[in-house]
């Protein structure tokens, strides 16, 4: 799937708009593919003859895991399924909700359990209502949940199930590490950074009462993608979680006054400002916002016109599978910052690789783009394979190279 960066930009702000859109992404990251392929780059090599073995471990993975190949899309949903049990569908099942209202409370949920989601660090672990220790991404995604029903998020207390700009604004360091059972002996990464975001969250929902109501709830961006119709597309998803939450994120790059958010430099990228856009929990929030819409009755388009997430389970599976080989061994003994270079070529990569994988594996299965969407191959999938061959390799399962989380990236 290539995309093409248009020739000049009539200002800055008009770049801006374009970095902030998944052509973007894929337009940069496919720059830094180009440069791989020539041998240009200083921090990975590319193995290309190694991506149909990765493509067959990729396979052998979903083969086990949807022998059926019924899979579910990559979403925050999958996250509350903790022993077999579904633990969002068992609450909301408990409801008396209507479609739309139910909607509303997934994406109260949603929003905030997948900025809460980047990175729980190897030491954190959580004990849930019934006595199970879960960690890692399942254990953020119990914790939230938990929280969510316990009226965290929520500044009207007879109103547990939602998440509202007062609630946010007003979250403490002290309130999220006592939901979170964070102690000295039990930390999780980024705690200061994920109340930051939260609290951000809750500025910027006061500050849009057009779209979020006056009571500022996250819900109520279901009635704006509802009053387009009946359709919506995956990439106008994300682009109103850009255009709603973009500010929210630290200040990092900045364009025109824009916030870019997720979105670094590389010196191979040939315009002259260098970014390259990732956008990773953003575009997750809204794979995640795509099974609550359609429960409502609305018809999502073009779900491969999100890309895939340039995150540490999907980008390990190729440096672990040797697609994509470190050029020197700090990349995987030094503890390394998201800016650095190293870590926005290795992201950039696995964006663009992810797409090379998906079509191996379409084609291995003999089904289309709209059959089995880049979704289901990150889901079936690229990142569980990327946990799995993770947990082969390395005791405790982490990722091949060690990044600082700040909580905001992933």
């Amino acid at each position: 799937m290539k995309t093409i960066e248009p020739a000049q930009f009539a200002s800055d702000e008009e770049r801006a708009r374009w970095l902030m859109t998944p052509e973007a992404i894929r337009s940069r990251c496919g720059e830094l593919l180009a440069a791989a392929d020539r041998d240009e780059l200083a921090h990975f090599s590319l193995r290309r003859d190694r991506l149909p073995a990765c493509a067959d471990y990729v396979l052998q993975t979903i083969r086990a895991n949807y022998p059926t190949l019924e899979i579910p899309f990559h979403a925050r949903w999958r996250h509350f399924v903790v022993g077999g049990e579904d633990r969002w569908s068992g609450f909301a099942a408990q409801q008396n909700w209507d479609r739309l209202e139910q909607a509303r409370v997934a994406f109260d949920l949603a929003v905030t359990s997948v900025l809460l989601d980047a990175g729980a660090g190897p030491k954190w672990s959580y004990t849930d209502n019934t006595g199970q220790e879960t960690q890692r991404s399942e254990g953020l995604a119990i914790a939230s949940l938990e929280s969510f029903a316990a009226g965290l998020f929520s500044a009207d207390k007879d109103r547990p199930w939602r998440a509202d700009a007062e609630g946010l604004a007003q979250l403490s360091v002290d309130d999220l590490a006592q939901a979170f059972q964070v102690t000295v002996g039990n930390p999780l990464a980024g705690l200061e950074g994920r109340v930051s975001l939260l609290r951000s969250l809750g500025q910027a929902l006061a500050s849009q009462p057009e779209r979020f109501g006056q009571e500022g709830r996250i819900g109520n961006l279901v009635n704006v993608l509802a009053a387009r119709g009946n359709r919506v597309e995956a990439r106008t998803i994300l682009l109103s979680v850009l255009e709603c939450f973009g500010g929210i994120w630290p200040g990092r790059s900045e364009l025109a006054g824009q916030n870019l958010g997720d979105t670094w430099t590389h010196s191979k990228i040939s315009a002259d400002d260098g970014l390259v856009p990732f956008h990773k929990l953003s575009q997750w929030l809204s794979y995640s916002l795509i099974e609550p819409l359609q429960e409502a009755g609305l018809q999502v388009d073009d779900i491969d016109g999100l890309t895939g997430l340039a995150e540490y389970r999907n980008g390990g599976l190729l440096i672990d599978l040797g697609v994509l080989q470190p050029q020197r061994a700090a990349i995987t003994e030094d503890l390394l910052q998201p800016d650095d270079e190293a870590i926005v070529e290795w992201r950039a990569l696995t964006v663009t690789l992810l797409d090379e994988l998906a079509g191996l594996i379409r084609s291995e299965l003999n089904v289309s783009a709209d059959e089995f969407p880049l979704a289901k191959v990150l889901e079936g999938g690229t990142w569980a394979a990327g946990r799995r061959i993770a947990a082969e390799l390395r005791p405790g399962g982490g990722p091949p190279v060690n990044i600082v989380s700040d909580g905001s990236v992933f």
